[in-house]
């Protein structure tokens, strides 16, 4: 469920991302015309409409953002069913169409059923989530031959569509109960007014290691729960000195009060250490204060000094109540930075906005003083102040053209490359990666890239702090993970290439007993009619590629794999015997044709239950097709294995 909810927040960030445009649109509208709101100026007319194409349309957003993210393979068809799957309770569950369905006057349709509507994130969030399951589960899915233009990714809409109209049916009922206990979750918070707002601001930030802060924020600044801070604060609607006030002890601590913790940082740094710490902490404090992005500094301390972190935490805390309960508010579409601040100061519901600079000022002093204080008394190792010679400088150059590509290529290793890596991801700061083992990858390699900080999660899943340029590290370790390094190879040193080994180690492809091919109970396989090979009769479902490789085929019905090693062996694995026949349900698989794999790397996941339930068995089979490439084949059969085990060898023509 953790890592699901971290998904989830990824995904949220796609979204998100759009709404700068929208406060920069509407700040400039309001800016020009901060008295009429566009009704005495045509630009600033046009500007806050525009704006308001974003801000009015979230729930869209939301539904085909999140079905991106959480699909598997982030196809474009996913974001359609997303779309599709926001439209229908759109349809189906607006009061006009509940008064029809149940016979009644408009005007007497419970007052929930007013919130369906474009700006809805609940269900923009819920629709997202079932289109990405219903993507996930049908996307491979072969029909008949008569409905066969049907099959696989056109699927996805028509059976989201059917799914969503079940829930929508569900709706009529269970959104009055559901709006009206968030409704009242919110005016509780609301109710606790500037103690309210306080104990976000704390739950804001310490939620944030774990990317869960995204779903509390859902309920403060989005129309989840009625609150809608963000929406009604640009659309200059509500109290004034009330509205923004889930925003506004925000800019204190993002452009005053971390900076101000990142010099007391600095400064309790050794002395061999300050010239390294400066870099990271002048980066990190610029785009707090200009952008609101505080996660490259909030990084730097959160697991190496996580007291600090509390500290800080509990001073965002204090900034919120303090904003709130003098009513000073101002707003934002992306962060509380410079820019967002300077955008909302002619937003008419603004409320001496200027006021959270003195705030900010005295946030400095206090962060300052607090975290130079906590630092030294209770020894903590911020950055910096770690024992040992250390590195002065990142072992890359940070500057020019090739510093992503040669910074991917030397995460990219560090995490154990293809062999290891399973899925690469981001955020708005955070490479979010899924490996086979984390224990593998090497964190004192990957901190000398100059990164502010990683976070190991689980065994599977670890995160690395880059700051707001992930995404064009991200983009070169795709490149690297799917075989097209061009660019992160031409800037790397590298070694003279060396020839092709015709000699490769063969990797267990599962967990349980190895046996020969010829003991498998299907004659094309046991009399090698396929080719040489062995099998493995696995006892759980999580399968490996034997060799490295690109991946040249993935069947319709993904029970089989073709993968061709550097030296031209083509090497099937067949997982089942006549699994065929199940049309791809029990296969998850993770690679698709023309993806290059590591020996080793877990490549899919087979549902060894329901296989057997359909009286199928669940022998894992490889076969080398192509005899005449193979000089040699040697495996260790009749044993038990564990995947990734070394079980054999072979030697190419």
């Amino acid at each position: 469920m953790k890592a699901y909810m971290q998904r989830m927040g990824r995904s949220l960030m796609l979204p998100v991302a759009t709404l700068p445009v929208a406060a920069l649109f509407m700040g400039v509208g309001y800016w020009i015309d901060p008295s009429g709101w566009g009704g005495n100026n045509l630009l600033a007319a046009f500007l806050i409409k525009a704006g308001g194409t974003i801000l009015d349309n979230l729930g869209i957003l939301f539904a085909v953002g999140l079905a991106l993210g959480m699909s598997k393979d982030k196809d474009g068809a996913s974001a359609l069913a997303g779309l599709v799957a926001f439209l229908t309770p759109m349809t189906l569950v607006n009061s006009d169409a509940v008064a029809m369905f149940k016979k009644i006057a408009v005007e007497d349709v419970d007052i929930a059923f007013g919130a369906i509507n474009f700006k809805n994130v609940f269900v923009g969030i819920l629709a997202g989530l079932i289109a990405a399951a219903m993507y996930n589960r049908f996307s491979s899915v072969k029909l008949p031959m008569a409905l066969s233009f049907f099959s696989g990714k056109r699927l996805v809409p028509i059976v989201t569509a059917g799914m969503m109209a079940v829930v929508s049916a569900a709706l009529i009922f269970v959104w009055p109960p559901v709006y009206t206990t968030l409704v009242t979750f919110g005016e509780f918070i609301s109710g606790l007014g500037p103690i309210g707002a306080g104990l976000y601001g704390l739950f804001n930030r310490l939620l944030i290691p774990t990317g869960l802060h995204h779903a509390l924020n859902n309920v403060f600044w989005f129309n989840l729960a009625g609150i809608d801070d963000i929406g009604k604060f640009w659309a200059s609607e509500g109290v004034k000195g009330v509205t923004g006030m889930y925003q506004a002890g925000f800019f204190p601590v993002m452009m005053f009060g971390l900076p101000a913790g990142a010099l007391a940082i600095y400064q309790c740094a050794r002395p061999e250490k300050k010239k390294v710490t400066a870099s990271l902490m002048v980066a990190a404090a610029f785009a707090s204060f200009f952008t609101g992005v505080t996660e490259p500094l909030e990084f730097s301390f959160m697991f190496v000094a996580w007291p600090l972190y509390v500290v800080h935490a509990i001073l965002t805390g204090i900034s919120m109540f303090i904003a709130a309960t003098f009513q000073w508010t101002a707003g934002f579409n992306f962060s509380a930075g410079l820019i967002d601040f300077v955008l909302s100061l002619r937003v008419p519901i603004a409320n001496k906005p200027y006021m959270l600079i003195l705030l900010g000022l005295v946030m400095a002093v206090v962060y300052y003083v607090t975290f130079r204080f906590v630092i030294t008394k209770f020894n903590l190792m911020t950055p910096g102040r770690e024992e040992g010679d250390g590195e002065e400088t990142p072992d890359i150059d940070t500057t020019g053209d090739s510093k992503h590509a040669v910074m991917a290529q030397r995460i990219y290793d560090a995490l154990g490359g293809a062999a290891n890596v399973m899925t690469i991801d981001n955020c708005t700061t955070r490479l979010r990666l899924q490996l086979q083992d984390t224990g593998a990858a090497d964190q004192s390699k990957i901190k000398a890239t100059g990164v502010p900080g990683l976070k190991v999660i689980d065994d599977k899943n670890i995160q690395v702090i880059v700051g707001t340029e992930v995404q064009f590290v991200a983009d070169e370790m795709n490149r690297l993970h799917h075989g097209a390094a061009g660019t992160a190879n031409a800037a790397v040193e590298t070694a003279a290439v060396e020839p092709v080994s015709k000699n490769q180690e063969l990797f267990a492809v599962a967990n349980g007993k190895l046996v020969p091919i010829t003991e498998v109970s299907d004659d094309v396989f046991s009399e090698k009619m396929m080719g040489d090979g062995y099998a493995i009769l696995p006892v759980s479902g999580e399968i490996f590629s034997p060799v490295a490789g690109t991946i040249s085929s993935v069947f319709p019905t993904k029970h089989a794999v073709g993968i061709t090693t550097p030296t031209g062996v083509e090497v099937l694995l067949h997982m089942g015997l006549d699994t065929v026949d199940l049309g791809g349900a029990p296969f998850t698989v993770y690679v698709t044709a023309g993806q290059q794999v590591g020996r080793g790397q877990m490549i899919a996941q087979a549902d060894l239950a329901a296989i057997k339930a359909a009286g199928k068995k669940t022998d894992m089979i490889v076969a080398f097709t192509n005899g005449d490439k193979v000089e040699q084949l040697t495996v260790e059969t009749s044993k038990e294995v564990s995947a990734n085990d070394i079980i054999g060898e072979l030697v190419s023509k």
